[in-house]
């Protein structure tokens, strides 16, 4: 209850301090409108269905690109973690690849993709592998030998000892990277849709929103709903890790 209130009160400061500074002349209020002037805009789109429909166009694009993350990068991971010669065969392509930004591949990714959903999909997809499995690799890393001979020494096999050992014990790092892996997925998600439009989303409502006449507080209000959604997806994620894996250090032991 204390978090939350010292969270609503440094929410209550900024806004204090941007509508006085919005209200000041030190900045045009059309390039930096203040909050109670973008709060009138941000109730109108949420009646605007187009903006409605914009909004859950990105955040299925974000559930699809996390879900399709999980999905290559969680077995990625336990192979690359527990076989060795397999992790070192591809560290320099993973290295290679890892600090390549999504958005600097989307002119290949419209060339090969079209202009549409699967474009920022799969851009997004290739962000968010890297915590999941980067959090996978680091979680066998830690895993006790001694949980893997006692599975091989009740006759387990390699898959089983990675389904029934590795992967529950790499569960709280799993989770930490999925957290990562969401936040990720929404900003390459907007980016994209802001920079090459033409898929729906909150991106291309803004892109719209600041050409021709500038719509400044459209734009700010856009950005607080992609905010919104960014924090609701860490916050769901984030209560669900200490739910489930409360027990681990990973998550402070909290319950």
């Amino acid at each position: 209850m204390r978090a939350l209130t010292r969270g609503l009160l440094g929410v209550a400061g900024f806004l204090v301090i941007w509508e006085l500074f919005g209200r000041s002349r030190l900045v045009p209020s059309e390039y930096l409108p203040p909050p109670s002037v973008v709060a009138v805009e941000l109730v109108k789109l949420l009646g605007d269905e187009a903006f409605l429909r914009d909004v859950i166009a990105t955040v299925l694009a974000v559930l699809i690109a996390v879900a399709l993350s999980v999905g290559i990068a969680v077995p990625l991971g336990l192979v690359l973690g527990s076989v060795a010669s397999v992790r070192h065969a591809t560290r320099a392509v993973v290295e290679f690849l890892r600090p390549i930004p999504s958005v600097a591949l989307i002119p290949l990714a419209v060339l090969l993709l079209g202009i549409g959903p699967e474009t920022k999909i799969t851009l997004a997809v290739y962000a968010a592998i890297w915590p999941i499995l980067f959090n996978t690799i680091y979680a066998l890393d830690e895993l006790d030998p001694l949980l893997v001979e006692t599975a091989r020494a009740f006759g387990s096999g390699r898959v089983r000892v990675l389904a029934s050992v590795a992967l529950p014990s790499a569960l709280p790092f799993v989770l930490t990277g999925i957290r990562l892996a969401a936040t990720t997925s929404l900003v390459v998600i907007v980016s994209v849709e802001l920079l090459e439009g033409g898929s729906g989303g909150i991106g291309q409502y803004i892109a719209i929103a600041r050409s021709g006449a500038g719509r400044m507080d459209i734009v700010l209000a856009g950005t607080v709903v992609a905010g919104v959604i960014g924090y609701l997806l860490n916050e769901g994620l984030e209560r669900a890790q200490r739910r489930w894996v409360g027990w681990s250090a990973v998550t402070g032991g909290r319950s």
